[in-house]
């Protein structure tokens, strides 16, 4: 597919996973409805930069069925575009159970699957090459071989072309160890420009730092110029470009926290190809943090950029 109309615009490279949800909140081993959706944390990026009217575009493998044509489909609505090989092999499954208001669980099923197959040959080079930013996450390479390396391909061809590189290191524990976490993503952090992480992630990754000032210079030690620590609830600590930043979280009610990290990213990331300040990219990504948190599922409650405000009153004013 062709590179999206817009000048700049934003790649991703990843998986995207059929959810299926319970509807109640309680244990699925007594019975619930499910609710079908879908789910990836580079997909989930490139919504929330299209919804605020950035250009986004989605590189990954997908199955050859409906769920394969669904995941498609949404993403074309939202405005991605999509480079996607169609695959005979199934679409990966997440299972999600609400076993309380306030905990979740999770099971992954995302072996021998479509997105598990993703290759270096999938990685398309001049799109990469002509993009304003390059995202991937920690879990593309915890997939596979084959996904970790379209990974570096992708940042091999981004390296080349100047492109700059995010990357969230979204640690699953889940699908693979520390230990192995650490050795493959410390490559991929080292030639990043931009690296996202909460602060069990971040000491993954520089185990001798503590706090997030420590573990933002630790990150930007070895090799790349900015670092967000996301810090939920007490919102975010940046060090971009040697200067420091704070950003207070957005105070909402949270309804569901999936998703909360994603819609950070995003909102940085859509500010950061619009050209604006780094005090605007983290006031964009703490309310994206926020609208993550306030509505239930991974991408569904992002908000258009006339939206922003809502978030700034803190009434019940029918709008």
């Amino acid at each position: 597919m062709n590179a999206p109309s817009q000048q700049r615009y934003l790649v991703t490279v990843g998986e995207v996973l059929a959810v299926l949800a319970g509807s109640d909140t309680g244990p699925l081993a007594v019975g619930s409805d499910l609710r079908l959706g879908l789910a990836g944390a580079e997909s989930n990026v490139a919504v929330g930069v299209s919804r605020l009217g950035g250009s986004a575009v989605w590189v990954g493998r997908v199955s050859d069925d409906s769920l394969g044509d669904l995941i498609l489909r949404e993403l074309r609505a939202e405005g991605v575009t999509t480079v996607a090989a169609r695959d005979p092999a199934p679409t990966s499954l997440l299972l999600r159970e609400r076993r309380t208001a306030t905990h979740s669980r999770t099971r992954y099923y995302r072996t021998r699957t479509a997105g598990s197959r993703l290759s270096p040959e999938d990685i398309p080079e001049a799109l990469v090459a002509g993009a304003a930013a390059l995202h991937i996450t920690g879990i593309t390479p915890a997939l596979g071989e084959g996904p970790s390396r379209a990974v570096t391909r992708a940042v091999d061809i981004a390296v080349a072309a100047g492109v700059p590189v995010s990357l969230d290191i979204n640690y699953r524990s889940l699908l693979w160890g520390e230990a192995e976490a650490r050795r493959t993503l410390l490559p991929l952090l080292r030639r990043s420009d931009l690296v996202f992480a909460g602060p069990y992630e971040g000491r993954l990754m520089t185990p001798d730092a503590d706090g997030p000032e420590e573990l933002a210079k630790a990150v930007c030690d070895l090799g790349p110029s900015g670092a967000v620590i996301k810090l939920g609830a007490e919102g975010a600590y940046a060090l971009l470009d040697g200067r420091p930043y704070r950003q207070p979280a957005v105070p909402v009610t949270v309804l569901d926290s999936v998703g909360a990290g994603d819609a950070f990213a995003a909102g940085y990331l859509a500010e950061l190809l619009a050209g604006e300040p780094p005090e605007r990219r983290l006031r964009t990504a703490a309310l994206l943090g926020a609208f993550a948190v306030s509505t239930t599922g991974d991408w569904e409650g992002l908000p258009r950029r006339f939206e922003l405000g809502l978030l700034e009153h803190h009434d019940d004013i029918v709008r």
